[in-house]
């Protein structure tokens, strides 16, 4: 199961920095590429707004 960024998303960067597979590109909101998602989670665990939530 990837991940979606919602909204919520402040483009803060950190999740970007999380991110094993390099699957999250930089914009006005976040965006996971879903064919890179390992779903490992490490996305959602480092979002300080809880705007990473599982599709």
């Amino acid at each position: 199961m990837a991940y979606k960024i919602t909204d919520e998303c402040l483009a803060c960067g950190t999740c970007l920095e999380e991110c094993p597979s390099d699957a999250i590109s930089e914009g006005d909101i976040y965006v996971i590429d879903p064919d890179k998602c390992a779903e490992c989670g490490a996305c959602v665990d480092a979002c300080p707004t809880g705007a990473i939530i599982e599709e």
